[in-house]
């Protein structure tokens, strides 16, 4: 199941029609990915955030129309995952990805193609065609931060990304409009490209793709701080 969509509800006047997407957010380590999914959902920042190990989750109801909910279930994959054997596992049944990378340390850009092909290459549409990916540029706060809009607009019509945001987790600029952007564009998709199931939760969704690895993710958190 790449998507889900809940049989509507009642709610006195009209019926809500929800839909459940699995998002990954990749990216190097270091690079914000945590800190951008806390933001979002969280609404908050803080520069003290414990490293990510394997994947974690988080979770994002959105009232996007007055008949229509979007959880988004994001999952922020750790950077060293890249070529682990399991990030098939994490990638399983996502709709669309956001690939992050810092402004303040151009390695990370070098390293923006190695994780889209990684992406294309472990999940698909159910039509078949790749998933939708978003670049964020992140960390454009940062004073040094500079980036050339021209040429990122070129690269993300050259590698078919669905376009791409500067972000920053720390004063929230652009963290929310890049996330309706995407939700946008995944309400966009053609049918045929998800595989809707009326009896799956959220739960459901989060635990098979683990059972499938018999990996259990609370045993490889460690304490640590990481970069925002």
């Amino acid at each position: 199941m790449a998507a889900s969509t809940v049989e509507s509800i009642t709610t006195g006047k009209a019926a809500v029609r929800e839909h459940l997407y699995k998002v990954l957010v990749i990216g190097e380590f270091g690079v914000g990915k945590t800190s951008i999914i806390r933001r979002y959902t969280e609404g908050y920042f803080s520069p003290n955030y414990k490293l990510t190990i394997g994947v974690d989750f988080a979770l994002k109801s959105i009232e996007w129309s007055p008949d229509e909910k979007v959880n988004l279930q994001l999952w922020d994959i750790a950077g060293h995952e890249r070529f682990g054997h399991m990030t098939r596992v994490y990638y399983k049944y996502a709709i669309a990805a956001i690939i992050v990378f810092d402004l303040s340390r151009p390695a990370t850009f070098d390293s923006v193609l190695k994780w889209l092909e990684d992406v294309n290459s472990k999940v698909m549409l159910s039509n078949e065609l790749p998933v939708p990916v978003l670049l964020l540029a992140n960390k454009c706060d940062i004073e040094d931060a500079a980036y050339q809009t021209d040429k990122l607009d070129s690269f993300c019509k050259e590698k078919n990304f669905i376009g791409w945001f500067p972000t920053s987790a720390k004063t929230n600029q652009n963290v929310e409009e890049a996330m309706n952007f995407l939700v946008e564009h995944i309400l966009s998709l053609p049918s045929e490209a998800l595989q809707p199931n009326e009896h799956t939760s959220l739960t459901s969704s989060i635990t098979t793709s683990l059972d499938d690895s018999n990996f259990d993710v609370d045993e490889k958190r460690k304490n640590s701080l990481c970069c925002n």
